[in-house]
């Protein structure tokens, strides 16, 4: 099945709020997000993110935890988040989970890489 998106979700809420305890959290140790680390620096989203993004074949959504329609909602349920899925015409999908967007290490290529493995597997 050809991939129609993904969709990327973050360990947090988005808003000022979700915004505010994901920081604190952060500050305090009790919180991480591999997947913000891979999409963004500690001010604003990495440059080489959105460069990745217009070389991408398939939209890449990223939505926070407070965001999620209810397939997507269903599918973070079980698998947990941070991570990526992939729709296809049938299916919404894990393509990339915690540990994978883990062993990333917050760099943009090391993701792209095993992003583009994934894909040319599926």
């Amino acid at each position: 099945m050809q991939a129609k998106e993904l969709v990327g979700v973050y360990d947090a809420d988005s808003g000022l709020r979700g915004e505010a305890a994901y920081v604190w959290g952060r500050l305090r140790g009790s919180r991480h997000c591999s997947l913000c680390d891979i999409t963004h620096s500690p001010l604003r989203r990495k440059p080489s993110w959105d460069e990745l993004l217009a070389r991408l074949p398939v939209p890449f959504t990223t939505l926070h935890l407070n965001e999620m329609p209810a397939d997507v909602a269903d599918v973070v349920r079980t698998a947990g988040a941070p991570v990526v899925l992939i729709r296809t015409e049938t299916d919404l999908t894990v393509m990339l989970d915690a540990a994978d967007l883990e062993r990333a290490g917050g760099d943009v290529q090391r993701f792209e890489q095993v992003l583009h493995s994934r894909l040319e597997a599926h």
